[in-house]
């Protein structure tokens, strides 16, 4: 039996045991041990999995995760959230469509503070949803446009995806922010657009809701946006143009999260607290993650299937765009069934040295990673986003939510159409980075 086809038989019993039910990290591990030992021996594999968990846990590189993650969940319980949905809902919120509108632009802008797409669905979604409500807007049009808008949280930096397709690629996460920040407005002006149409095929599903002075709306100016301004300034363009390392990012936007909320007096001891433990709580999954996807990728590696599906992509005679379409169509059907992070980290061996033969700028590869998982966090039957807004908003069936969401697929399509035309929108910035 050749390397290849055990590593084939490995991808076929990882993908089973994980139907089961069984954690992906484990199911990497294990599968990656057992494979790892066939194709060498028993004493090298548990040789190998003692030096990838210690090093994975140990590392001061990974530290940027519980960082950002912090920064995250200080947010997410400070309420920063509504200063800057008042902001947002003053300026635009008064046009057709405007609430939903306004929504995609706080999102955006909390995505900035908050690397996390479900964070960011349920804090604007508990803002959102009832001003929504209140002005008899359709509640597909309500829930979908919030679930969607929690994407921006992941593409806008600092993002959790990013953060893991950096590491694991070894590509700069500084980089891979400010491609980011291209990208994340390119979708939520799409987002508007898809809110625009809809609303011209059907001026009932979203009412006029109440417009404001234009003093209201330089007062609304001082609310949550300088805070979100001054923060994004230290913890992403500082990284971008080297001042920072990503990890003191990410330390100085925590300091900078908790001293605007304790002088807002807007974070509970109590919510304080809760940051700390939901932060060790994520950023521990993520790190067994990465622990157990390096083991997964160790045992691929040996077993030459990355290399063998690279060669056979570079030879075939097809367009290199028909290939990548491929690739494409296969994380966004996995992205049904498999979460953001577990979903890159399990494919990212295996497609990104066809990415890099195909000539293929793995910065912006990273972009469009990040959308194309986007879609799987709002497509059933996992869509997490979905399911999150569902519990913001009990009362409105999941049918309904689903049946908003197809306008905002359109949108990230047209997105990622767009990014591949056009890839310098993404890489614009970066490339203006030493």
């Amino acid at each position: 039996m050749t390397a290849v086809m055990i590593g084939t038989i490995g991808i076929i019993i990882f993908l089973a045991i994980i139907l089961l039910g069984t954690p992906i990290a484990i199911g990497m591990t294990v599968v990656g041990v057992i494979g790892y030992a066939i194709l060498t021996n028993s004493a090298a594999a548990f040789k190998m999995i003692q030096i990838d968990y210690f090093a994975t846990f140990s590392s001061y590189n990974l530290s940027v995760i519980a960082m950002f993650t912090w920064m995250g969940f200080i947010a997410f319980y400070s309420g920063i959230g509504s200063r800057l949905y008042d902001f947002a809902n003053k300026w635009i919120g008064g046009a057709p469509g405007g609430l939903a509108m306004a929504t995609q632009l706080a999102s955006a802008l909390f995505g900035a503070v908050c690397g996390s797409n479900t964070a960011t669905a349920a804090t604007i979604g508990a803002i959102a949803l009832p001003e929504m409500k209140k002005y008899g807007y359709n509640d597909s049009l309500s829930t979908a446009s919030v679930a969607s808008g929690g994407i921006l949280g992941i593409l806008i930096p600092p993002s959790m995806i990013a953060i893991v397709y950096g590491i694991a690629t070894e590509q700069s996460i500084g980089k891979l922010f400010i491609a980011g920040i291209g990208g994340g407005i390119l979708l939520m002006l799409l987002y508007m657009v898809a809110v625009y149409i809809w609303v011209k095929k059907d001026p009932s599903a979203a009412p006029k809701a109440q417009k404001f002075t234009r003093k209201e709306k330089l007062q609304a100016l001082g609310g949550g946006l300088w805070e979100t301004a001054l923060i994004f300034i230290v913890s992403i363009v500082a990284l971008g143009v080297g001042w920072f390392t990503p990890t003191e990012a990410g330390g100085f936007g925590s300091i900078l999260m908790l001293a605007v909320a304790l002088v807002r007096r807007n974070l509970t001891f109590k919510s304080f607290i809760q940051s700390l433990i939901d932060t060790g709580k994520t950023t521990a999954m993520v790190l067994l993650l990465i622990a157990g996807a390096t083991v997964f990728g160790k045992f691929l590696a040996i077993s030459k299937i990355p290399f063998a599906i690279a060669n056979f992509a570079s030879n075939l005679t097809l367009p290199s765009w028909c290939v990548f379409l491929v690739i494409v169509i296969v994380y966004l059907v996995a992205g049904c069934f498999i979460d953001a992070l577990p979903l890159i980290l399990l494919t990212i061996p295996i497609f990104y040295p066809v990415i890099l033969n195909l000539g293929y700028d793995p910065i912006w590869f990273g972009v469009i990673i990040v959308l194309i998982c986007g879609m799987g966090v709002i497509t059933p039957p996992v869509g997490l986003n979905v399911y999150v807004i569902k519990g913001v908003a009990p009362d409105v069936p999941l049918e309904k939510i689903f049946k908003g969401i197809w306008p905002f697929l359109g949108a990230i399509v047209a997105c990622i159409v767009i990014l591949m035309m056009f890839p310098q929108i993404v890489l614009f910035l970066p490339n203006l980075m030493m």
